[in-house]
């Protein structure tokens, strides 16, 4: 199995292309998948400038300093509009996670296994984020190991975008 560098990362090793090469050394899945998009931008738009900036940001009720993850419109705590966009630190713990074999997008086809984590971030109580686990993905995965976020940087796209993904500290 082939390696390369995630950016501001440690070598991670995804399935070869279909030519038997590794996939681009930018990134830790093939090219070709959708662009994730901030819809509306209006709401999901101060996270993923924080993400082109290398920070991890949520939602937070400043009235009562609980955090949220996914962003919504409303408060889940006080039903107010009143939240704020603020940084946590980009570390957590792995709460579940999974080996994905089968190909969900045609870019996949040979890009198996990979491995899928959500995450909890005990500095802001406990919000739980998706993301893919980076490294070897026939590792063995322990439920509560630290992780940190790695920040991938697709700046070659036609609307630039950074996914954040995870790895074991």
């Amino acid at each position: 199995m082939s390696t390369y560098s995630v950016p501001g990362g440690e070598p991670a090793s995804p399935a070869a292309s279909a030519e038997g090469s590794a996939p681009s050394a930018k990134y830790y899945l093939p090219e070709g998948l959708p662009i994730p998009l901030a819809q509306p931008a209006a709401l999901y738009g101060p996270y993923w400038q924080g993400t082109r900036d290398g920070v991890l940001k949520v939602q937070r009720n400043p009235a009562t300093g609980v955090y949220q993850w996914p962003p919504q419109w409303i408060a889940h705590d006080t039903q107010t509009f009143d939240l704020d966009w603020v940084e946590v630190a980009p570390k957590a713990v792995i709460y579940s996670w999974t080996r994905a074999w089968h190909p969900i997008h045609p870019a996949l086809a040979q890009a198996g296994p990979y491995i899928i984590v959500i995450v909890e971030l005990p500095q802001a109580s406990g919000i739980r984020m998706l993301g893919n686990l980076l490294g070897d993905p026939r590792q063995e995965v322990e439920i509560g190991a630290s992780v940190e976020a790695v920040f991938e940087h697709h700046d070659d796209a036609t609307s630039p975008f950074t996914l954040v993904q995870w790895r074991t500290i």
